[in-house]
């Protein structure tokens, strides 16, 4: 769910108090989530709440009385992958079937571009009113996803069918939902993909390291797995994690680890996107015991680490793409038409540290692109999600 853009609709419903729980869990799995309250629903629960845990400004009203400012109902729904209105309730249900227009979510739901999912709640006979029955046949007919209400204990003492499906219920809709709607245009293929840093050990507490924490690697390792690719992806030392069933990960600590593990893996790829931040030296001796801080000056002989990205390209088959990246502070066209040659690379993907928003440790890049037949492109700061997706396009305009 890595750069998905999810909206969030939240009406006037005691169930509204769930939605701080769904907020957290599209958060938790790489969502991007902004939220439209009606004004009825910020007495169940508080906009500072729902904005603080979404990172987002809420919309509530079509304009901010305050500063004039208008809140666009067509940009939210472009902006969204999917809408999702929960709780729905009863009165919000009527006047989506029918086409009314007085809040600024109905304008948006009016307004949407993709998938909007709605989760009912209500009291039992509200539930069950025939009206209810006939206002859900007409939002199918439109074609909105009913995610079916729940069985058991109500606002009102009472218990039966009614109850919003519970957070969890609600996210594996979204991600089904999700699933339906992505290109499978990398089914079959094979990809390899390196992540992270690798650490060099001084002793047994010392490493020599950079800064790279791996978010552009498993990036791109879910935009492939998105569009329907097996990925291996090979990763140093992160705090990121990743799931899939058409995932293979394999974690390291050195570069050289991070060679073997690439020449077990490059033979079987059709693609390979070397993304991670190899350390260029190692210490020659690693210290066994934890180095004494004995003298103002400490000195480390350090050697060659392997050079796996040129290994690779070595080792290349006419079938394979290989594609590399190009972090410089200076000289960046250059530098990046020298490593796209030496290094048998068909592409490469280059940034500046000297770009605000791009680097290590970001959630942004900025990222040029070149390839061996002299293709350039050059693209505006984006998400690291967007990043893999652009460097996804390119590569199948390159392979076409």
């Amino acid at each position: 769910m890595r750069g998905k853009c999810i909206l969030l609709g939240i009406t006037g419903g005691i169930a509204a108090y769930k939605i701080a729980f769904l907020i957290r869990l599209l958060k938790k799995n790489g969502a991007e989530v902004k939220c439209i309250m009606t004004p009825a629903s910020c007495d169940f629960i508080s906009p500072l709440v729902v904005a603080t845990l979404s990172g987002n400004p809420v919309g509530i009203e079509f304009w901010n009385k305050s500063d004039g400012t208008w809140n666009n109902h067509v940009e939210y729904g472009l902006w969204a992958d999917i809408f999702v209105i929960a709780p729905l309730t009863a009165n919000t249900m009527s006047k989506m079937s029918t086409g009314s227009c007085d809040n600024l979510l109905l304008a948006t739901y009016l307004s949407m571009k993709g998938k909007t999912i709605v989760a009912p709640a209500m009291d039992l006979d509200m539930y069950a009113h025939p009206t209810t029955y006939r206002n859900l046949e007409q939002l199918k007919k439109d074609g909105v996803q009913i995610i079916p209400a729940e069985s058991g204990e109500l606002a009102s003492g009472l218990e039966g069918e009614g109850r919003m499906a519970e957070p969890e219920t609600i996210l594996r809709w979204i991600e089904n939902v999700l699933a339906e709607n992505t290109e499978n245009d990398f089914v079959g293929k094979n990809v390899l993909i390196t992540a992270g840093p690798t650490y060099e050990a001084i002793d047994p507490v010392r490493f020599i390291g950079n800064h790279s924490s791996g978010k552009m690697g498993f990036a791109l390792a879910e935009a492939f797995l998105n569009h329907g690719a097996n990925v291996t992806l090979i990763s140093g030392p992160t705090k990121l994690e990743i799931a899939h069933p058409q995932l293979k990960l394999i974690k390291i600590t050195r570069a050289i680890e991070l060679l073997e593990a690439v020449q077990l893996e490059w033979v079987k790829s059709d693609i390979g996107v070397f993304s991670a931040a190899v350390a260029d030296y190692r210490p020659k001796e690693v210290a066994q015991e934890k180095i004494k801080k004995s003298s103002d000056v400490m000195e480390i002989e350090l050697v060659k680490n392997p050079d796996v990205l040129k290994w690779a390209g070595e080792n290349k088959l006419d079938a394979q793409v290989l594609i590399g990246f190009a972090l410089e502070t200076e000289n960046l066209r250059e530098n990046a038409e020298k490593k796209l040659k030496a290094k048998h690379m068909d592409i490469i993907v280059m940034n500046t540290l000297k770009d605000n928003g791009a680097g290590f440790g970001v959630d942004t890049n900025k990222i040029s692109i070149l390839d061996k037949r002299n293709n350039f492109k050059a693209f505006e700061l984006k998400s690291k999600s967007e990043v893999a997706i652009d460097i996804l396009t390119y590569l199948k305009t390159y392979s076409s």
